[in-house]
């Protein structure tokens, strides 16, 4: 598949306190357009880093990032970035909050006409009809998770980029939202990266999911996730293979757990 973001001997170091924190180190890798990639690793191991990178929000030290096959310089308008807060503008209401993606960036203008209608359908992708004049504060935290993506798709982006999007939630809604994003991802070519602590919600959704190491994070292993979709990830866990690949992104990840890092 050609690859929509790749990673060229990449490396990142912040400054903190006058000491050198080797976020990430000889990094190189491809995303294909339309895959749902998902990455894990311990904390602090650059995975926030990536995506911030891949969001040109940041400069690499060393290396480079090529977009559709052009180096990256500056922020990156064709992708959306979800973080694990929603932040979600508490004064402006729920369509609101949706429609602001519209108003920014280099897309070509809409009519008010396109722009309700955009809005109202990605509602309603997401199931939010009905609560357009509500405000984030009346609204449950998967509610906002879903308002967030609605968010995010509603100016079309050929990328998403995740950051442990459902981390604070509990197991069930997790499991809720979790088939919310397959539902509204899998048959629209999007690509998707997404990060996470949690093996199973990798391997539930992901068609590969890349292990990084310890600080300097590097990418440890790679595994390709070959189960069918659409995929129900209530019961994909008892698909045969689930164990599996459980098992070996778990080996690749155990060294730097018994090190003292959480995954």
């Amino acid at each position: 598949m050609t690859p929509i973001v790749e990673y060229r001997d990449l490396s990142k170091v912040f400054y903190k306190d006058n000491k050198q924190v080797h976020a990430l180190a000889h990094v190189t890798a491809e995303v294909a357009e339309g895959e749902l990639l998902a990455i894990v690793g311990p904390s602090g191991c650059g995975k926030s880093t990536l995506l911030n990178l891949s969001a040109g929000l940041m400069k690499p030290g060393t290396g480079e990032i090529r977009y559709r096959g052009k180096p990256l310089n500056g922020v990156n308008t064709q992708v959306s970035y979800i973080t694990q807060r929603d932040n979600l503008l508490p004064w402006r209401t729920v369509e609101d909050n949706v429609a602001l993606p519209l108003s920014l960036g280099d897309r070509p203008r809409l009519t008010k006409q396109e722009r309700r209608e955009r809005i109202s359908h990605h509602l309603e992708v997401v199931g939010l009809t009905g609560f357009e004049k509500h405000y984030p504060g009346e609204l449950s935290g998967g509610m906002r998770k879903r308002a967030q993506l609605a968010r995010s798709l509603v100016y079309e982006p050929d990328m998403l980029l995740m950051d442990e999007p459902f981390g604070a939630l509990d197991a069930q809604l997790k499991l809720v939202l979790q088939a919310e994003l397959l539902r509204t991802w899998e048959g629209t070519g999007k690509t998707l990266m997404f990060v996470t602590h949690d093996l199973t919600e990798a391997i539930s959704i992901a068609d590969r999911v890349i292990v990084m190491s310890t600080r300097p994070g590097r990418i440890k292993a790679v595994e390709r996730i070959d189960l069918p979709r659409p995929r129900d990830v209530f019961s994909i866990r008892f698909a045969p293979g689930f164990g599996d690949y459980f098992d070996r992104l778990w080996s690749a990840l155990r060294d730097d757990i018994r090190q003292g890092q959480e995954v």
